[in-house]
């Protein structure tokens, strides 16, 4: 089993429940179990300011599949919860899910970057990762708090939680 975090977000439908929901899909796959979730953050958008605030989380689950087979299975819960993709990057969407950290893993595919390449940046990432892991180490050597005491805030805040 591989230890694998990873990033939740939505602003569309209600972003709290399009949560709850990838998480009780991603707990009834036979090859995944959920180990920790963070609480739910609002964010401000990254892209277009015309849209919702985002809510964003992250998980940790176990799991024996392989790097591009649990992306099939993040894909296909989000088009599960009508995601539809767009060529526009950091658009309004219903469900957002993200392989952060895949083990000390580093995978660079077409389908798959992990480290995700935007993690480092991304304090709607750091921050809840950091609640669920905060003696993390990623695999080029640099640890989380590290990483969130170089990301300023941002305004973000806790909003609920996953359970």
């Amino acid at each position: 089993m591989t230890e694998v975090y990873l990033g939740l977000g939505s602003n569309l439908e209600q972003p709290d429940q399009q949560l709850r929901w990838a998480v009780s899909q991603l707990a009834g796959h036979p090859q995944i179990n959920v180990t920790a979730l963070s609480s739910i953050y609002q964010s401000r958008p990254m892209g277009p300011q015309d849209q919702p605030d985002y809510l964003n989380a992250v998980i940790a689950i176990n799991t024996d599949l392989a790097p591009l087979a649990l992306l099939d299975v993040t894909q296909q819960i989000e088009l599960d919860a009508g995601r539809i993709r767009k060529d526009e990057r950091w658009g309004a969407r219903v469900l957002d899910i993200d392989i952060l950290l895949f083990g000390q893993q580093i995978i660079n595919l077409p389908r798959l970057e992990v480290p995700h390449y935007g993690m480092k940046k991304r304090e709607f990432v750091l921050y809840p990762l950091a609640e669920i892991a905060k003696d993390l180490v990623l695999p080029d050597g640099q640890t989380l708090q590290q990483l969130v005491a170089g990301v300023e805030p941002n305004g973000i805040k806790i909003q609920g939680n996953l359970r």
